[in-house]
């Protein structure tokens, strides 16, 4: 059970749980639990039936598709303004992707069978559930888009920036073989791009850490993806007031890791 603490820093840290009904947040809360976990955590492998489902507050993961040879290729972020776990409200015992931490940070988790109590309901948590799903689809789609018809820089462009949209953090900690991994490129080509962005005064990167510094030219270098994204991500979800803002919400968030 959630103390009070708890209770005062979650409507803050996921947008999804902060833009629920009152009615629904009393009834699903106390079941919540805290965890933080680190970077290369694997919440679940392809097949895996998904007992939990997960909310990032200061965390992102990353739903991976593995091949045969072991190759993954990025399918989409996840981070404060979503939840981990689709398949188990849309139909599905397991999913074909692996979860898996890339920005170390916490979450509130919720045992499946009670969000489908929730979800069954056919009520405000249900229509928002559909909606980040539609958003998440837009996303996976653009990221496939792009993989497929973009330039690596531009590749890069739109990761960070949709890395730091779903981080409350100003600074990314990843490595650019990570990256690499993710994008499914070459490493070379990466490190190339990123040192073209740095460069150009656009980021600042130095061992794994990476800082926006002039985020409008950031997005003037992407691609359209980036922008299809968030377009239609602010149109199908609605904004809560970000934990970072409020300095003293802040710290003690910081006291439960």
């Amino acid at each position: 059970m959630p103390n009070s603490l708890t209770q005062l820093l979650l409507p803050r840290q996921n947008n999804l749980l902060a833009s629920l009904p009152g009615e629904v947040q009393q009834r699903i809360f106390p079941d919540l639990e805290t965890l933080s976990l680190p970077r290369g955590y694997i919440l679940y492998e392809s097949g895996d039936s998904l007992d939990y489902v997960y909310f990032p507050t200061t965390a992102i993961v990353t739903l991976l598709y593995v091949m045969e040879n072991g190759a993954t290729t990025e399918i989409s972020l996840v981070g404060n303004e979503g939840i981990i776990g689709i398949a188990s409200f849309m139909g599905g015992q397991s999913t074909l992707s692996r979860a898996v931490v890339q920005c170390e940070g916490r979450f509130f988790r919720l045992k499946t069978t009670l969000l489908l109590t929730e979800f069954n309901r056919h009520g405000n948590l249900m229509q928002l559930l559909l909606r980040y799903t539609l958003s998440l689809i837009t996303q996976m789609s653009q990221t496939a888009v792009c993989n497929r018809h973009h330039t690596i820089d531009q590749q890069l462009c739109r990761f960070l920036l949709l890395s730091f949209d779903r981080l409350p953090s100003r600074c990314l900690m990843m490595t650019q073989e990570l990256i690499a991994n993710m994008l499914g490129v070459r490493r070379e080509g990466v490190t190339e791009a990123a040192g073209k962005l740095q460069r150009m005064g656009v980021i600042e990167y130095r061992r794994g850490h990476i800082k926006i510094l002039d985020r409008a030219k950031l997005e003037r270098l992407s691609c359209e993806c980036y922008a299809v994204v968030k377009r239609e991500t602010d149109r199908l979800l609605p904004k809560s007031e970000s934990l970072i803002k409020d300095p003293l919400l802040n710290q003690k968030a910081k006291a439960l890791s």
